[in-house]
């Protein structure tokens, strides 16, 4: 036996506690967090203080968060590239500059263009520390569990929405909403940084060559055969169709809930959806998510929140309107975990980084219309009930068009 072929069957595996990647999983969960905590769930409380400060127009200051999902969206597309070519520690150490810096911006805002600015700055953050940087990371990693280290790693994600918009709002009540601010950027830079000097790199020679390469389907994909490729599609179709109805259903969630259930339990019913999108992911997570197949998942996935879309349309039942809204928060998550694991089996591994990036990017686009989309319909109709079933036809489509599985594209 070599001598190289020794270190590497001494080396932990990834079902070892002792391996390096629940490391880097770990780090992932901090950057997951403070990105959809600080630059995703935060929007509220950020917005709601700056309007009641500056007196600006929510047209202005709403426009800003429009301007963030809308530019990190659309340049996600070049998180892989940015990983290779700088290296995730440093990427992921510019992305926590980046977002520590437009808080400590929003602490000080005196005029519309610094709030733009400062909103941008977080758009760079989302770039480098989104779904696709942290997926891309993850894989460096893992293959036998990767479903498993992604979806404990994008569980900051949800452990964020609870944290951080209750957090900056306590915040802001007892310190002011500047020194709230200060105090997220240190949180920011006190998280992400050390875990990411520590963790975050790439594997060494013996891990990558020691784990098995999964069969693949073609050497090498490019952007334009990716957007040609029947199968991409089936994904990405799906998956807008599906996070156009998710992202409608968290923004208008209190507005449709509080005329049938009051403010305390619509609150609680926020809470609820965020913690069963924690408790899918863990359960899914732990037990089976590198077991199961992902595209039937991902449709019985779609097919429950359909169902507990088009209950809660029928009710106004406040008890009925919460468990309905447990169902729904249950497949949150993982919505948001299933497409790199369907990328990961029917695509090349060597394109697996560009098209994570590619995916994200077109699906944060469409879905981006699901709350003006459904809005409209709510004013058009004067209650959220058509709302609802526009959603539920959208899950309905995607539950069947997630399952065709067109041939690879020669």
């Amino acid at each position: 036996m070599s001598s190289e072929a020794a270190a590497a069957r001494a080396l932990p595996r990834e079902t070892s506690r002792a391996y390096f990647g629940w490391r880097v999983t770990a780090a992932c969960f901090f950057m997951a967090f403070c990105t959809w905590g600080f630059a995703f769930y935060g929007h509220a409380a950020y917005l709601a203080e700056l309007q009641r400060i500056h007196g600006w127009p929510a047209s202005l200051v709403s426009g800003a968060s429009t301007l963030t999902f809308l530019a990190s969206g659309t340049l996600t597309i070049f998180a892989n590239d940015l990983i290779e070519r700088f290296g995730p520690k440093l990427v992921v150490l510019a992305g926590a500059l980046c977002l520590a810096a437009a808080l400590t911006m929003l602490a000080h805002v005196t005029a519309p263009w610094q709030l733009y600015l400062a909103f941008l700055l977080m758009s760079v953050a989302w770039i480098v520390m989104g779904l696709p940087a942290i997926t891309i990371i993850i894989s460096l990693w893992f293959h036998e569990r990767r479903g498993l280290a992604l979806s404990l790693a994008l569980n900051g994600a949800s452990c964020g929405g609870i944290v951080v918009s209750p957090l900056i709002v306590a915040l802001t009540a007892s310190l002011g909403f500047t020194q709230a601010m200060l105090v997220a950027a240190a949180i920011v830079a006190l998280l992400i940084v050390p875990s990411a000097l520590a963790w975050i790199s790439r594997p060494d020679d013996h891990v990558t060559a020691r784990q098995p390469a999964p069969p693949t389907v073609q050497a090498s994909f490019t952007r334009r055969m990716a957007l040609r490729d029947k199968r991409f599609w089936t994904i990405c179709g799906a998956f807008s169709l599906v996070l156009a109805a998710q992202i409608a259903f968290i923004v208008h969630q209190i507005a449709m809930l509080y005329p049938m259930t009051g403010r305390t339990i619509a609150s609680f019913a926020v809470i609820l959806t965020t913690g069963m999108a924690v408790v899918g992911r863990l359960t899914l997570g732990a037990l089976y998510i590198d077991r199961i197949e992902p595209r039937l998942t991902s449709a019985v996935s779609f097919t429950s929140q359909a169902w507990a879309l088009l209950f809660m349309a029928m009710t106004t039942d406040p008890f009925a309107l919460l468990a309905c809204c447990a169902l729904f928060g249950f497949s949150v998550g993982n919505v948001i975990t299933l497409p790199p694991l369907i990328l990961q089996r029917e695509f090349a591994p060597a394109s697996f980084g560009m098209l994570i990036g590619l995916l994200t990017s077109v699906i944060a686009m469409i879905s981006a219309l699901g709350p003006g989309l459904i809005g409209l319909v709510r004013d058009l109709t004067g209650d959220y009930t058509a709302g609802l079933l526009l959603s539920v036809a959208f899950n309905a489509v995607a539950a069947v068009l997630i399952m065709l599985r067109p041939r690879p594209a020669r």
